[in-house]
């Protein structure tokens, strides 16, 4: 079988939707409604009956607003998603009180009013980035309820034609991208900003770049927030000095990548309580501070004390916006952990619980403060009243714990989504959780993390050298979001020009002044994160564009379906017991869609003649679909080929035959318009054998069927159909027969090398850096675990 991994969402005209109704008794007025969804589905087939049916039916896409959308459920169920948030999503955020104020004042505080400074710049940060652009703005960009840099990106290109894998088949541009919009002047604009984007390649390198470089800063947070996270809250015990500090971090962190292996549902989940009450206990502190040490800090949420501190510090305070903006980070996991919640439990969750508790624990330690201002330098740890200090200080480690769990889960998914969208080379992507589908571990990740996790905490030693490299990362990872955020209002939302320009400008000019600060800080460890994403940027830019060309060569020389039908005829070709799959793992035809309904994965198409019993198949998955083991993925495989078998014949006994307009008979045939001509196709080919000496019956072939002239009598029509139907049970039990004898693969191992009148550059990407990676990372069957003896490989050459 020559498999065509595609990311489709839904197609119309579903095979399993019309094969479950021939299992009922229909009523008449379910007959008649029956009759009128072919007949509608007859129209669209008409339209594009020169296409592949198979390909038509894998870009066939069913799309609502994604911002109008997410999981709804009841209020009940959203309350208990909004509890369960809490341990997952705000781990880093909520750790962030650790180490705030004394990444801010690294020289002390020189006068007390720069405190109520500080403070009012941590409140009015929190209230516009999480609360204001995510909570209530963000979180409704996502793509069918997940979110992250990937996520926006794929719903950009489903809406237009941006992506650098080519998406502009018939087929897509006739369905992935239609709406019906009332015409109006949003409407207007979006179809030219959409039409710009399309016809620039610049434009769509651009969004590709900033997609991958968001996507590494993520994984960035991967390797810097354990770091700072655990060293902050070890802290509590710096009395018995800074290189016991350092390595029992690092041995807590050598544990903590260690036990990845259980995956988060059991590791983060064990500690989700810990969130729940470290929020608790930052509150009842900062309640406690604020009454007894200083009330008047309130004064903080005049703004006026911002314009003030400015004022008074110059350069000074513009740099130390690169310690401020560490109360926010954290933010974009609200965002990127979307897809195990829905909008209003994030809502719920940061609205009525993160938030007020993170401006007590602020507050709080700004009033303390007020009273010792030379406390800054361990601000959490000394202002917690003694008998809660051994408690606090379990209960922070258990909190760090977490939060470095999210970012580092965080980062795997990321990576499992890129490797899904061709953009990061083959690695072993495990799936640690059957309730929460996103939750991945990836062995090679993992420990190339831990190593660079040990190497950072060794070599900063201290949260503040940490935090100059931490702030570049967060404050990156933001400005690509609400640049991405921005086209999206532009061409799908169509929102009004001046709210866009509000959003646009108010939130970029924001972030660029906290980016502006933390870049000054580039030659004190600020470095290190862009050195870390320009790295991974340069690996995942190698491997789209490889892969990328190879799809563009493997769509110019697709195998014909009249090329199939003429190979199976030739004496010469043995034919073993057993299925055999064809399969050519490579060539995909990508719709950037999160998962697929399993009931939708598979559609198939049987190949003349059919006495040989040999169908092209496409099984499609969203990047965020389990490729399942091959026992599994054989058995899904072969059930929905005896469904297909079903279907087909109920089709082809009850449907009735239409003359279409160009003069040929159109049979429906399991969804798919029969019109007799050899189709191009990137799908591939199961092949079902019984046995050598099993014969092979008779039958009238579709191609009579499709051939049969119309100016025949109805009877003579429906008599015909009914000689090309066979038993759909005895055909089911052959094809359960062949799957007992063995399921064997033949792939193809293709080499690829760049055009002797290629540039040096791409000469380079393609003839050295790519076989680079391909030899260190995983190959296709390692990955999908295909047993060895079931395997043989196929040598080619591709040049590009």
């Amino acid at each position: 079988m020559e498999m065509e991994t595609n990311m489709a969402e839904k197609h119309s005209g579903s095979q399993a939707e019309t094969a479950e109704q021939g299992d009922q008794p229909t009523t008449a007025a379910e007959g008649a409604e029956r009759e009128s969804n072919i007949r509608e589905r007859k129209v669209s087939w008409a339209r594009l009956r020169r296409s592949d049916s198979l390909n038509m039916e894998a870009g066939n896409l069913s799309f609502n607003p994604t911002h109008h959308t997410s999981r709804q459920g009841s209020w009940g169920r959203t309350v208990s998603l909004a509890f369960q948030s809490i341990g997952v999503i705000y781990g880093d955020i909520g750790t962030s009180p650790l180490y705030v104020y004394a990444s801010t004042f690294t020289e002390g505080i020189q006068n007390k009013n720069d405190i109520l400074g500080v403070l009012s710049l941590i409140i009015y940060t929190i209230v516009l980035v999480p609360m204001i652009k995510y909570v209530f703005l963000v979180l409704w960009a996502n793509d069918n309820g997940d979110g992250g840099t990937f996520a926006l990106y794929s719903l950009i290109c489903r809406y237009a034609n941006v992506s650098l894998i080519p998406n502009d088949q018939p087929e897509d541009r006739e369905l992935s991208n239609y709406r019906l919009d009332t015409p109006s002047d949003q409407l207007r604009r979006a179809q030219k900003i959409k039409e710009k984007l399309e016809k620039s390649i610049t434009a769509k390198i651009v969004l590709f770049l900033a997609t991958i470089l968001g996507t590494s800063m993520v994984i960035g947070d991967g390797v810097l927030t354990p770091c700072i996270s655990v060293l902050s809250a070890v802290g509590g015990i710096n009395s018995l000095g800074q290189d016991a500090v350092v390595y029992i971090s690092i041995g807590i962190l050598i544990i903590l990548f260690c036990v990845q292996r259980f995956g988060t549902d059991k590791v983060g989940y064990t500690f989700a309580p810990a969130i729940c009450l470290w929020f608790l206990f930052i509150t009842g502190i900062g309640l406690y501070n604020f009454f007894k040490h200083d009330v008047t800090v309130l004064r903080a949420f005049n703004p006026k004390y911002i314009v003030d501190y400015f004022r008074r510090n110059g350069k000074k305070g513009w740099v130390s916006l690169g310690g401020i903006v560490l109360c926010i980070t954290g933010t974009e996991a609200m965002f990127a952990d979307l897809g195990h919640f829905n909008v209003p439990a994030v809502q719920i969750s940061f609205s009525g619980i993160v938030f007020p508790s993170l401006l007590a624990a602020y507050i709080g330690q700004a009033a303390y403060l007020s009273k010792f201002p030379d406390h800054v330098a361990n601000t959490f740890y000394d202002s917690i009243p003694g008998p809660l200090y051994w408690p606090t200080f379990v209960v922070a480690n258990a909190a760090a714990i977490i939060a470095s769990q999210a970012m580092i889960s965080g980062a795997f998914a990321i990576i499992s989504q890129s490797l899904s969208l061709g953009c990061f080379p083959r690695v072993k992507v495990v799936h640690t959780s059957a309730k929460y589908e996103g939750q991945v571990y990836i062995p090679e990740i993992n420990y190339l993390l831990m190593v660079a996790c040990v190497i950072v905490t060794y070599g900063f030693k201290t949260t503040d050298k940490i935090s100059h490299a931490y702030g570049i990362a967060v404050v990156a990872v933001m400005l690509i979001t609400t640049c991405l955020v921005t086209l999206i209002m532009l061409v799908i939302w169509k929102t009004k020009i001046w709210l866009i320009s509000l959003f646009f400008v108010v939130f970029m000019s924001v972030e660029l002044v906290y980016f502006s600060s933390v870049l000054y800080k580039f030659t004190q460890g600020g470095y290190l994160p862009l050195a870390f994403s320009l790295a991974l940027m340069i690996m995942m830019g190698v491997w789209h564009y490889a892969h990328q060309q190879r799809y563009v060569f493997e769509l110019k020389n697709k195998v014909s379906t009249a090329y199939v039908s003429d190979l199976v005829k030739n004496r010469d070709v043995n034919r073993l017991p057993g299925i055999g799959l064809l399969s050519s793992l490579c060539l995909h035809k990508v719709h950037p869609i999160s998962k697929v309904a399993l009931e939708e994965r598979f559609l198939f198409r049987q190949v003349e003649p059919r006495d040989y019993r040999i169908f092209r198949c496409v099984v499609r998955y969203g990047y965020k679909d389990l490729i399942e083991e091959p026992k599994e993925f054989e058995r899904q495989l072969v059930e929905n080929l005896k469904e297909y078998i079903r279907h087909e014949h109920f089709i082809l006994d009850d449907g009735p035959v239409e003359q279409m307009p160009d003069g040929t008979t159109n049979v429906p045939h399991s969804g798919l318009l029969v019109d007799g001509k050899a189709r191009r196709s990137s799908s591939s080919a199961v092949h079902v054998e019984d046995s050598l000496e099993q014969p092979v019956p008779p039958r009238v072939s579709s191609g009579s069927i499709q051939s049969f002239n119309a100016s025949k009598s109805a009877n003579s029509s429906n008599s015909i159909v009914a000689a090309s139907v066979h038993d759909a049970g005895e055909e089911m039990q052959f094809v359960q027969r062949a799957r007992e004898q063995g399921v064997f693969y033949l792939m193809g191992e293709a080499e690829v090398v760049a055009e002797q009148k290629s540039s040096l550059l791409k000469k380079f990407v393609i003839n050295y850096a790519y076989p680079f990676l391909r030899r260190n990372f995983r190959q296709g069957e390692t990955t999908l675990a295909i047993p060895h003896t079931r395997l043989l490989k196929v040598g080619m050459i591709y040049e590009i």
